[in-house]
């Protein structure tokens, strides 16, 4: 029982010790974030089109 309230006592510790982002970074990462799946989710479905269309045509 000691063993599991040491842990959580170091848990706290440890998450005091975490810099949590602020809010405009938080805009930031996931502004970013989504640009960038929505730029893959694209360019596969571009790939995706353009290799379908292939196969149809040797097929």
């Amino acid at each position: 029982m000691k063993r599991i309230a040491r842990f959580f006592v170091s848990v706290k510790k440890e998450m005091k010790k975490v810099r949590w982002p602020k809010k405009m970074e938080m805009v930031k990462f996931s502004t970013a974030t989504i640009a960038i799946v929505c730029f893959f989710m694209v360019f596969f479905s571009c790939i995706d089109g353009i290799l379908g269309a292939i196969v149809k045509v040797f097929s």
